[in-house]
């Protein structure tokens, strides 16, 4: 999930994970520079990716 506010003129993207039971893991922030078009760049993309993979593994040793 993702949540999109504006601060200051710039626009500000949370990118969130509910996925799990009983927690939240926040897995990126940045600041939205284009002007056109809502399209996150893959850059952005892939580094949610990579980090819902560490939300995950880290869910899954604190239930063990």
């Amino acid at each position: 999930m993702e949540i999109t506010a504006p601060h200051a003129g710039d626009t500000w993207r949370a990118v969130y994970t509910v996925r799990f039971e009983d927690a939240i893991y926040v897995v990126h922030a940045f600041q939205k520079k284009s002007k056109k078009g809502i399209s996150t760049p893959k850059k952005e993309i892939d580094l949610i990716w990579q980090r819902l993979a560490e939300a995950e593994r880290d869910y899954r040793e604190r239930q063990n």
